[in-house]
């Protein structure tokens, strides 16, 4: 029997407070009594109640949907803890003050009491039913938003490996014609690309670590065809090594900056990824850089479509599947020349110092 030990302090601060309301509403009816008499009557039968009632039902199954005993057990509970929590809170109250509860001659008090206790166990019991209940449906609600987010970005990750996968294909292709043994070659750096991320759990995050990885072999793979033209630094502090990204994330962003930066011009040019932190409004941001010496960026960026500005729509649509407004994808011209791509999101664990 595992017991929720936090959830029970809240619980019983939540009937100390129900009871006090009582013992005031009760005080208010007949002032002429001690406001003592009426808390320590309401204390007792609450308090005795509550601990036969909330600790008593996990000696029977209950229900997913609300911790509830399910059947006739989850009818039966309430209303045995209710009736021996009044009687032994009654008990207890009257020896505290020498009184006598059960005396026939006052029949009035003794309806208002028992009616007062009636009507106090129905509204608990309903309030601690509904609140079960009420938290298994957000936890519901909680479990299938992050399936369809799951969903969604497992879509956009295999909207993405083909579109990598044919960019990379027609690179080859070119080669073949032109230079045959460095077509070879960079038909091996594919295969051993291809079987390192294909051979990797499927999930929809891993560490920033093992994405650094993935974009070494595909810089090594795209040197194969480039040449002494590419070169590219890899900047990854160690305490960020763990940090969870979506897989492919920097990968459509490199792709960017060598199809539209370096390409284009004669000597190639140079590639910096970097990833590092700053503070955010609602706690620590990663922040990871690719920065080209390239060309630079064109006066208007192409329309999305086949070919244009798909890798950076799927990393735009990923960062908002999981980060919302908090995840961000920036394009600025560098200085002097080239383009910064920058992308944020926060940060969802704590980096070892």
């Amino acid at each position: 029997m595992k017991i929720d030990w936090i959830a029970k302090l809240r619980h019983f601060l939540q009937i100390v407070a129900f009871c006090l309301a009582i013992a005031a509403i009760y005080y208010a009816f007949m002032p002429y009594k001690p406001y003592e008499i009426a808390l320590v009557y309401s204390l007792s039968i609450g308090l005795l109640s509550w601990v036969l009632i909330d600790f008593g039902r996990h000696f029977f199954p209950s229900s997913d949907e609300t911790g509830w005993p399910e059947g006739a057990v989850g009818i039966a509970l309430p209303l045995v803890g209710n009736v021996l929590g009044y009687l032994g809170g009654t008990l207890f109250a009257d020896r505290w003050f020498g009184f006598s509860s059960w005396n026939l001659e006052d029949r009035p008090q003794l309806r208002i009491s028992i009616g007062v206790t009636v009507l106090s166990a129905l509204a608990l019991t309903y309030f601690f039913y509904s609140r079960g209940k009420s938290a298994w449906l957000q936890a519901k609600v909680t479990e299938v938003r992050s399936q369809a987010t799951e969903a969604q970005l497992k879509l956009l990750e295999t909207q993405l490996e083909p579109h990598m996968l044919f960019n990379t294909l027609a690179n080859l292709r070119v080669l073949i014609g032109t230079d045959p043994a460095r077509a070879q070659a960079m038909l091996d750096r594919i295969i051993a690309y291809l079987r390192a991320t294909l051979s990797a759990s499927r999930s929809t995050l891993h560490p920033l670590a093992h994405e650094f990885d993935r974009l070494r072999d595909y810089l090594e793979l795209m040197a194969v065809r480039m040449g002494p033209r590419l070169a590219y630094t890899l900047d990854l502090p160690d305490t960020l090594r763990d940090a969870p990204v979506p897989p492919l994330l920097l990968q459509p962003l490199v792709e960017n900056a060598i199809r539209h930066g370096l390409e284009p011009q004669v000597d190639g040019g140079h590639i910096t990824v970097r990833a590092s932190t700053r503070p955010g409004a609602s706690g620590p941001m990663l922040v990871i850089e690719v920065n080209d010496t390239g060309a630079g960026l064109p006066d208007a960026l192409p329309t999305p479509g086949p070919g244009q500005s798909f890798g950076l729509t799927q990393v735009r649509e990923r960062l908002a599947t999981l980060h919302g407004a908090a995840g961000t994808l920036e394009l600025i011209a560098a200085s002097p020349i080239g383009t910064s791509a920058s992308v944020v999101f926060p940060l969802k664990f704590s980096p070892s110092p």
